[in-house]
């Protein structure tokens, strides 16, 4: 099961693990109590980004914790145990990867100059999301490229 695998392959398997482990925190831990994912730096507090932000994060936490999060974790397991389902799943959760960061970096610079809107991280967060969503067009396109290596062998 782990024998011969690529670079590249750890690496999409490690940053995933390493982004679920945050999201389980910081997503899953924003439903369940908001101020502390606030206090870990996971989240932005109410007084930068106003109740409706916080209702958004909330809202992306659920979201999140219901179908993001087990579609990655169960695609990882799959694609290290070589099964089809472990591609399919992964590829999903790829493609939400890139999606999900340019959603929430749009927000940030379409909400800014609102009443009560004072967010001030915008080069640390850009930078932040464009890595994660480069991180899921690479893996897609990883996980294309290798997708008969990764399921025969």
């Amino acid at each position: 099961m782990f024998q011969k695998r690529k670079i590249g392959f750890w690496f999409l398997v490690a940053i995933g693990l390493l982004l679920n482990f945050l999201f389980l925190i910081g997503q899953t831990g924003a439903i369940i109590d908001y101020d502390f994912t606030v206090s870990l730096g996971l989240q932005e507090s109410k007084d930068e980004i106003t109740e409706i932000g916080v209702a958004f994060n909330k809202g992306f936490g659920f979201g999140d914790t219901l179908v993001y999060i087990p579609i990655f974790i169960v695609g990882i397991i799959g694609i290290i145990r070589k099964k089809l389902y472990g591609l399919y799943l992964l590829s999903g959760a790829m493609a939400i990867t890139i999606y999900w960061p340019m959603v929430c970096l749009s927000t940030v610079f379409y909400a800014k100059g609102s009443p009560g809107w004072n967010f001030a991280d915008y080069t640390e967060y850009s930078v932040l999301l464009s890595a994660i969503s480069f991180y899921g067009a690479w893996g897609l396109w990883y996980l294309f490229h290798n997708r008969n290596q990764l399921i025969n062998g």
